[in-house]
Formats: structure tokens, sequence, C-alpha cells
């Protein structure tokens, strides 16, 4: 299974970072490509993504203000895990780890393009976050 890793510090309460993250539906406004995440219940949500690909996941573990873990059901091999560290006050760290079966030589490749795409979106979940927090 390939993965992929970035880390961002956001200038924000670890509280106010974690929150925003299970914001789910609000997912679209900073990934890339990704079209609509919708919640079924508290542990299920159906992801649209670069509009070719549905599938659902499960989270399947959740700390509050610690880490989330989710795993995609029914056939597809999406996993990953965010996971959040009070750097002070007003500062925390975010880290984001994506785990895909790679189906062939072209995924297998592609990993590089998969890290610009997670540090991207990453970066525009701060820029959203510390531009909300300014006067």
């Amino acid at each position: 299974m390939g993965a992929v890793e970035e880390t961002v510090e956001v200038e924000a309460p670890l509280e106010t970072v974690y929150d925003a993250w299970t914001r789910f539906e609000q997912f679209p406004q900073f990934m890339e490509g990704v079209e609509r995440v919708a919640r079924s219940d508290e542990t299920h949500l159906r992801w649209s993504v670069d509009g070719r690909r549905e599938f659902d996941a499960e989270i399947v573990e959740q700390r509050p203000f610690e880490r989330i873990v989710w795993q995609a059901v029914a056939g597809d091999t999406h996993r990953g895990t965010v996971a959040f560290e009070r750097l002070g006050d007003a500062r925390t760290r975010v880290m984001l780890r994506i785990e895909d079966e790679p189906a062939g030589r072209f995924e297998r490749t592609a990993g590089r393009f998969h890290r610009r795409r997670l540090r991207g979106d990453l970066d525009r979940f701060k820029t959203m976050l510390e531009a909300a927090r300014k006067p």
C-alpha cells in the first residue's frame, strides 16, 4: 500500500483546528478535486472526487482533539489518518497521512502528484483558518 504524509502548523488553537477539520462537508473549500462530502451518520461519509470517483468511508477511530482514522468501504482501498498536536495556546500541528493501494503502473508512479495535492490541501486549510482568525 502506498502512503503519502504531510504536516502543517496552523496559527490557531487546537480546538479551533480540530472543529474545522470535523466539518467534513466543508472539505471542498480546501481539498483539490473533492466535490462533495456528505455525512450519513456519525461515522459514515460519502465522497465525490474529481468528477469520476465516489466512495463511502467509515470513521474507524476518533479521539477528540487528537486523531481521526477513516477507511473506504465497499471495495475502495483508501485509508487515512489526521492527527492534531497542540504546540501552544494558539498553534497546532496537523499531520495528514493517506494510504491507497496502487492499482497499476500510473498509480504506483503518481506519488509525487499525490504529495503535491496533499501539501496544497493542507496549505489551503491553514490559510482558510488563519484568515478567519484575523480581525
